[in-house]
């Protein structure tokens, strides 16, 4: 069992690790050739929603990068409408998600959640156009964008591509030990049972996991093609995939802040309901026998084959470089040397953190420098000032609060 176990882990690394580099490459040339202001030069006047929609569908921007974005349109003087347009398709998609998705769960069903993303941003930000009242005024303080490394365009995309695999390395090996243990564990019925419950029982069931919960759009999909593959409706799978990445306990949050809570009643009524009624309709009009298709093959390509060796090597890394960022904090908290603490503003995602604290770490006079992204803040040994230090972490980027 355990081997079959094994075998399973390595499938879903073949199927998954060519598309996830493929799409993370893709994103990381996007960021570099797209100006940084393009985004905001086009998400204010006339016909702001539909720009808002069109432009976050295929923005390869991660989950945990969609809310600093998305509030920075509205402090930048984006409509309400616009940037809850924004919220709420961005998180659905990206070039990632996108071709993962269609690698193991077939391209109809991947178009259709492109789709899906969009039309639910649509209605999300006319229902906040219509019912979400005056503008919320700012008071969420600064959101700094994502800061990349110099170096060239080449160096800073592959620095972006790495940023966005890193802050979601934990829920892709999650992703895939979970799909692994579904597939050798459960038999082919064992899930069968979901069809007792009905369409809708089902989708309740998965929007009671998937909303409170964070679930990433591209690292979940090998999840959700297990279950499918056990018997699940696709439709049930489609809501995970849109209601999960596009709402989470802190997600909620932040919209409260920044919107209030009408227009985070509007977000959620347009998620729920957006999401349960598109998943009925895709199983309306698509076979359910198409999920499966593309998942656990036989892809032992030379190319797959390398690009799972390098998703794993990935892994690795970023464990380990999290395990010494987890060291070191414990050793500068139980040290008696003096620590200069600097709050930190503009980190989005671990890839942010990581950057930043290999930064401090090789500057010099610097021997032991800790980075947390909850809260957002950098702890320094060393024998440089504060301003010393705050002076690196404004030049990687980001902005140091004293």
């Amino acid at each position: 069992m355990i081997d079959l176990f094994i075998g399973n882990v390595w499938s879903v690394m073949l199927e998954l690790a060519p598309w996830l580099l493929l799409g993370a490459a893709v994103s990381g040339l996007v960021h570099v050739f797209l100006p940084d202001d393009f985004v905001k030069r086009h998400l204010t006047g006339r016909g702001s929603i539909a720009k808002a929609v069109a432009l976050g569908v295929p923005l390869p921007l991660c989950s945990c990068g969609v809310i600093p974005a998305g509030l920075g349109l509205k402090k930048d003087g984006a409509s309400d409408a616009a940037s809850v347009g924004f919220l709420i398709s961005t998180p659905q998609t990206g070039v990632d998600s996108v071709l993962v998705s269609a690698a193991f769960l077939g391209w109809p069903f991947a178009v259709f959640k492109v789709l899906a993303a969009g039309v639910t941003g649509m209605v999300g930000g006319w229902l906040t156009e219509q019912l979400g009242g005056p503008r919320q005024p700012w008071d969420g303080g600064d959101t700094h964008a994502d800061a990349t490394e110099g170096g060239g365009r080449l160096s800073a995309g592959i620095a972006h591509a790495e940023d966005l695999i890193q802050s979601i390395w934990g829920w892709l090996a999650f992703g895939v030990l979970a799909s692994a243990a579904i597939t050798t564990f459960l038999p082919a019925e064992g899930l069968t049972g979901w069809s007792a419950w009905g369409a809708i029982g089902t989708m309740v069931a998965v929007l009671l996991v998937s909303l409170p919960l964070y679930v990433c759009a591209t690292a979940s999909v090998p999840i959700a093609a297990s279950l499918v593959a056990g018997g699940m409706p696709t439709g049930a799978a489609l809501v995970f995939l849109m209601a999960g990445p596009a709402s989470n306990i802190a997600t909620m949050g932040a919209i409260k802040r920044a919107f209030g809570a009408r227009i985070l009643a509007i977000y959620l009524v347009t998620i729920v309901a957006g999401s349960v009624g598109l998943g009925m309709l895709f199983d309306a009009l698509f076979s359910t026998t198409i999920s499966a298709a593309h998942h656990h093959g036989d892809h032992a390509t030379w190319w797959a084959t390398g690009s799972a060796w390098l998703l794993v090597a990935l892994l690795v890394r970023y464990a380990l470089a999290d395990l010494r960022r987890t060291l070191n904090a414990r050793r500068m908290a139980s040290s008696a040397e003096a620590q200069v603490v600097l709050r930190v503003e503009g980190m989005t995602c671990g890839g942010c953190v990581s950057r930043l604290e290999r930064t401090l770490q090789g500057a010099e006079g610097i021997t032991l420098a800790s980075v947390s992204l909850e809260p957002g803040q950098a702890t320094v040994q060393g024998s440089l000032s504060a301003s010393e230090v705050a002076q690196i972490i404004d030049e990687t980027g980001f902005k140091a609060v004293r």
